[in-house]
C-alpha cells in the first residue's frame, strides 16, 4: 500500500508538471498565433474570455464526473483532452477557427485542473500529512520548462502546428503513462454511486466561503502576472529587461514558497499558513507600491510571492477534505471561482488605472489579503473520524 501511495504522489507530479507545460507551451506561443490568425491584440484579449469560458465549464463538469469514477479514470482522461487540444490554436487560421480552439483548450484545461487536484486530495488523505503545494509548485516548474523549450524552438523558427502538434502527441503518450500508477478509487461502484447521490445536496456555506477566499487571492496572483512587469516599467521607468525581473522574482519565489509551504503546514497548520502567509503578501505588495526605487519594488514583488504561495494550495485541500464523497465538487467550486479571480485581475485593475495610479490600485489586492488573512480561521476543521491529518490545523 505505501508503494502504491508513492506510486500515485509521483504520478500525481507528473500531471501537474504536464498541465503547467502545457498551458506554458501555448501561453510563449501566443505572438505566433495571433500573427497566424490574422487578428489584432483587441481581438485576442476577446478570444482569451473563451479560454476561461471553457476552463470555467471544465471545471463545473468533471467535478461530479470525478467523484462518480474516480480520479483514476478522469486525470489521464482529462489530461489527453487538454494534450490533445493544444494543437488546436496553432492550426486557427481564422478569428472563429481560434475562438472554437481556445473554448475546446480551455475546457480541457479545466478538466485537468479540478480532476488532478481532486487527486492530490486523495493522496494527501493517505499520506496523513500536507503535501498539497508541493504538487503545485511542480506545475509552476512546468511552465519554467514550457518557456525554456518555447525559447529554443521559437528560436529555430518552427511553425505553431508543428511545435504545439508535437507537444501534443508528448502529452498523450504522459498521460497514458503516468496512469497505471494512479492508486485506484477509495470506494467501491456502489459507494461511488451513493456518493454521486451526496454531490447533488446543497453545497455547503463552508465551501462557497472558500471558494470567495480564492476568487480573492487568485486575484492577487492574476494581478502580478498581468501588472508586475508594467508597473516597473511604466511607474518607475525601469528599463523592459528589469522590468521584465518583477515577474521573474514573483513567481520564483511563488515556486520556491509551494516547495516549502507543506512542511510549514504540518508543522504549524494551515489556519497559521494561510493567515500568516496573506500577511506577509499584504506587506509585500504595498512595499511594491509605495516603494520609489526599483530594487526595493523588486524586493516587494518577491515578498508578495512568497507570502501568497502556501495560500491557495490550503484553500484546495480543505475543499477536498471537507467531504470525502464529495472532493471533486467542491474542488470544482473552489478552483471554478478561483479561476474567474484569475481572469478578473487584469479586468478589474485596469479600468481602475483611469482614476488613480497604477501602484495605488495594488492597494485593492492589499486589502483582499488582509481579508484573508481576517478570515483565516475557516480553514480550521471540524473533527471527524475519517480525516486525522486534520487535527493538526492551529
Amino acid at each position: 500500500m505505501e508503494r502504491s501511495l508513492r506510486s500515485g504522489r509521483l504520478a500525481t507530479f507528473v500531471y501537474f508538471t504536464l498541465n503547467g507545460f502545457l498551458m506554458g507551451m501555448w501561453i510563449v506561443h501566443i505572438p505566433a498565433v495571433e500573427h497566424r490568425a490574422g487578428i489584432s491584440h483587441a481581438v485576442l484579449g476577446w478570444l482569451l474570455l473563451l479560454l476561461g469560458a471553457g476552463a470555467f465549464v471544465g471545471m463545473q463538469l468533471v467535478g461530479r464526473l470525478t467523484d462518480r469514477f474516480g480520479a483514476r479514470t478522469v486525470v489521464p482522461l482529462s489530461a489527453a483532452l487538454c494534450s490533445a487540444a493544444v494543437i488546436l490554436p496553432g492550426l486557427a487560421t481564422s478569428t472563429w477557427a481560434l475562438g472554437a480552439a481556445l473554448l475546446v483548450l480551455g475546457f480541457g484545461n479545466g478538466c485537468l485542473d479540478v480532476s488532478m487536484n481532486a487527486h492530490a486530495v486523495q493522496v494527501e488523505r493517505g499520506y496523513e500529512r500536507p503535501v498539497m503545494s508541493a504538487f503545485h509548485a511542480t506545475f509552476s516548474i512546468g511552465g519554467v520548462l514550457a518557456a525554456l523549450v518555447g525559447a529554443r524552438t521559437l528560436s529555430w523558427e518552427l511553425s505553431p502546428a508543428l511545435t504545439l502538434g508535437t507537444v501534443a502527441l508528448f502529452g498523450l503518450a504522459v498521460a497514458a503513462l503516468a496512469a497505471p500508477s494512479l492508486p485506484r478509487p477509495e470506494a467501491d461502484p456502489a459507494e461511488r454511486a451513493a456518493a454521486e447521490a451526496v454531490t447533488r445536496r446543497r453545497t455547503p456555506r463552508r465551501i462557497w466561503m472558500l471558494a470567495a477566499l480564492a476568487l480573492m487571492l487568485m486575484l492577487c496572483e492574476g494581478v502580478a502576472n498581468d501588472w508586475s512587469v508594467l508597473h516597473l516599467r511604466d511607474t518607475l521607468d525601469a528599463p523592459a529587461s528589469t522590468a521584465a525581473l518583477a515577474y521573474g522574482a514573483f513567481a520564483t519565489a511563488m515556486t520556491v514558497g509551494r516547495l516549502l509551504a507543506d512542511r510549514v503546514s504540518a508543522r504549524y497548520g494551515p489556519v497559521a499558513v494561510l493567515r500568516q502567509g496573506a500577511s506577509v503578501a499584504a506587506v509585500g505588495m504595498t512595499v511594491a507600491a509605495l516603494s520609489p526605487w526599483i530594487p526595493l519594488a523588486l524586493v516587494g514583488w518577491t515578498v508578495f510571492g512568497i507570502g501568497l504561495s502556501g495560500c491557495i494550495p490550503q484553500l484546495f485541500s480543505a475543499a477536498g477534505h471537507a467531504d470525502q464523497d464529495a472532493a471533486g465538487a467542491n474542488v470544482s467550486r473552489v478552483a471554478g471561482l478561483g479561476y474567474l479571480g484569475m481572469l478578473a485581475g487584469p479586468a478589474v485593475i485596469g479600468p481602475l488605472t483611469h482614476a488613480v495610479p497604477l501602484n495605488l490600485t495594488f492597494f485593492l489586492p492589499v486589502a483582499f489579503c488582509v481579508l484573508a488573512a481576517c478570515t483565516a480561521g475557516i480553514l480550521r476543521p471540524r473533527p471527524t473520524a475519517d480525516t486525522p491529518m486534520e487535527s493538526t490545523s492551529v
